[in-house]
C-alpha cells in the first residue's frame, strides 16, 4: 500500500540509519587500544550487546540514569567476562566511547539512496532517544545532515520515546500535522507503537528480522520503503 497523504517523515537514528552496531564496534576497538584492556572485540560485543539493550530500555522507562546507563553497562560487560576493571577507568573508558563514537560514520545499506529518493517529496526529520551531544555529530560524519529540517532529542524535550512528548514536539518544531506525518524506527515498542499511539503512522524497520505478533507495516531492507512512500 501507499501512504498518499504523508508529507512529514520522522526517522529514527541508530539501528535505523547509521550502523550503531558496526561504528560501536569500531570505537570500542579504538579505546581499548588506547587504554590497553585485553580482551577480544567479538568476545567483549557478544556480553555487551544484551547489556546495553537491557540498559537502554531501563533508560527509556527512566528507571536509570544517562550516567548509570554509561557506566553500568560497561562495568556488568567487564564483571560477566570477569576482567578486573577499576571503576576510575571503566568512568574514563565511558568518555572516550561517546567522544570516538561519532568518529565513524558507517550507514546502514540503502540509506543514502533512500534519502535521495525521499528528499526531493518529503521533508525529513529525526526523533532520537540517543545522547544530544553526539547524535548530530554522527550525521555530520556520516553525510547525512543536509537530508534533515529538523532533529528532536529526548534530552531536549525531557522524556524518551515512547512517550506522546517527544512526538509532539517534533511534530510542533516541522510544522507537521499527525494525519500527514509518519515514523520509521527499528524499535517496536519506542517507535511504532509510541507513534501510533500519538495517532501517526508507522513502518517498523525490522532490522533484526525478529518475530512480532502483532501486525505491523514493517521493512526488511531500506528499499522496501519503495512500496509505501
Amino acid at each position: 500500500m501507499k501512504f498518499n497523504n504523508i508529507k512529514h517523515i520522522f526517522f529514527d537514528l541508530d539501528h535505523t540509519l547509521w550502523d550503531f552496531d558496526k561504528n560501536s564496534g569500531l570505537a570500542f576497538e579504538s579505546i581499548f587500544k588506547k587504554h590497553e584492556i585485553m580482551v577480544r572485540l567479538e568476545s567483549f560485543l557478544e556480553v555487551y550487546t544484551p547489556i546495553n539493550e537491557s540498559y537502554w530500555k531501563l533508560y527509556r522507562e527512566d528507571k536509570v540514569t544517562k550516567e548509570d546507563l554509561r557506566y553500568g553497562r560497561l562495568k556488568k560487560s567487564f564483571d560477566g567476562l570477569e576482567i578486573n576493571v577499576t571503576d576510575e577507568k571503566i568512568e574514563q573508558l565511558s568518555i572516550d566511547y561517546i567522544d570516538h563514537l561519532p568518529h565513524h560514520n558507517h550507514l546502514l545499506e540503502g540509506t543514502i539512496e533512500i534519502l535521495d529518493y525521499l528528499h526531493p517529496v518529503y521533508e525529513l526529520h529525526i526523533i532520537t532517544n540517543g545522547f544530544k551531544e553526539v547524535q548530530r555529530r554522527k550525521m555530520e560524519s556520516s553525510g547525512i545532515l543536509k537530508y534533515f529540517k529538523t532533529i528532536t532529542t529526548s534530552e531536549d524535550v525531557g522524556v524518551k520515546k515512547p512517550h506522546r512528548r517527544i512526538f509532539e514536539t517534533a511534530l510542533q518544531s516541522a510544522s507537521a500535522k499527525v494525519s500527514e506525518s509518519i515514523m520509521i524506527g527499528d524499535n517496536l515498542e519506542a517507535d511504532i507503537l509510541g507513534a501510533k499511539g500519538f495517532g501517526m503512522e508507522a513502518i517498523l524497520y525490522n532490522y533484526y528480522k525478529a518475530e512480532f505478533s502483532e501486525d505491523h507495516h514493517q521493512i526488511i531492507e531500506m528499499k522496501e520503503l519503495l512500496k509505501y512512500l
